[in-house]
Formats: C-alpha cells, structure tokens, sequence
C-alpha cells in the first residue's frame, strides 16, 4: 500500500515540478508556490527511497522557495521587481568554496546512515542544486548552467534507483533548463537595450 502511495506521490510531484521549473524559465511568480507543494510531496518519496540528502534537499527547496517567492516580488532596487543578472567573481569564488565543504561534510554525515545510497554522488547532487536553487532566488543567469549539469547526472542516477517517473521528470528538467538560459539570456539583453518586458504576472 505504502508504495502504491510513493508512486502516485511521485507522478503528481514530477508534473508540478515541471511546471514549477517551466514557469521559473518564463520568469513567472507562480514558479514559487507550485514548487512549495512539489518539494513537500518529494521529501517524502525520497525517505521512502533512502535517499537522504536529496530528502534533507527538499527542506531547504521548501524554505528557500518561500524566500525566492519573495526576492523575485521585491529583491530589486527600491523593493521592486528583481532583474536577471550574471553571477561575479565573487559569487563563484563563495559558491565553489562551500560547494566543496558541504559535499564533503554531507557524503561524509550521510555514507554513515542505514539504507543510504549512493552517499557522495547523492550529496554532490544536492550540493549543485542547493547552489544553484539561490542563484535562482536572486535571477543569476547561471543557475540555469548548474542545473544542466546537475540534471544529466540526475538522471541515470535515478533510472538506477527505479524511480523512472522522476527520471523522466528529470530529463523534462534538462531540455527546460535549456529553455531557462535561452529566455534568461534574452531577459539580461532587454535590460540592457533598455527593451521592454512582458507583462510580469501578479502573485
């Protein structure tokens, strides 16, 4: 009965994840309050699964979802809507730094629980999309490039675990990252032609 649930869980959590993740790339507010029931629905699947960072992932989507809600709406200057922007030296020195270090602290923390798999590729994982997730937040163009490369790892990985449905979700994720860069990019090269925006859709 309990596996029946997770796989019903997973279908309707992969579908609001990809409309989540479609949404994101078109810039729509909406984005935010899908992927808060999506990630809700997967923590669950995932400690069902054992596998526990992506689980522990979830939480953090959860919360950095709501922030993101927010920064999106009034992140800008003088609280208004936030812009795309690309990522500094500086962000890349900070996200390279703590990537290493939480990978690391996590495959470590996680290899040691009972029924984990996969501990250090796991933990690499979501290590990639916890940086990416607050690129995310703040519109840094290359969040998108992030997630290209976490998403073709994520998927074989997760045809290995059975979870076929989110494999697939997973390779709906890749082609909408793509997407993501494509429309981002455009959105940077509005700003600075000073062209105008669609019509951002309230919340």
């Amino acid at each position: 009965m309990l596996q029946l649930i997770v796989q019903w869980l997973e279908w309707i959590a992969a579908i609001l994840s990809a409309v989540s993740v479609y949404l994101s790339a078109r810039e729509n507010i909406w984005s935010w309050p899908t992927a808060i029931v999506s990630v809700a629905m997967y923590a669950f699947i995932f400690v069902e699964t054992g596998l526990y960072s992506d689980a522990g992932l979830q939480v953090f989507f959860f919360l950095i979802s709501v922030y993101g809600w927010y920064e999106w709406l009034h992140g800008g200057e003088n609280r208004t809507r936030l812009h795309v922007s690309r990522a500094t030296a500086k962000v890349w020195t900070v996200s390279a730094a703590f990537g290493v270090l939480f990978w690391l602290g996590l495959g470590l923390l996680t290899s040691r629980l009972r029924g984990v798999s996969l501990p250090f590729l796991d933990s690499a994982l979501a290590t990639l999309s916890i940086v990416a997730q607050i690129m995310m937040t703040r519109k840094i163009l290359e969040n998108w490039i992030l997630w290209i490369i976490a998403d073709l790892v994520y998927v074989p990985m997760y045809v290995y675990k059975g979870l076929y449905p989110t494999a697939l979700l997973y390779a709906v994720f890749l082609i909408l990252a793509v997407i993501g860069l494509v429309e981002w990019r455009r959105s940077l090269a509005r700003d600075r032609t000073g062209a105008p925006h669609p019509a951002p859709t309230p919340a």
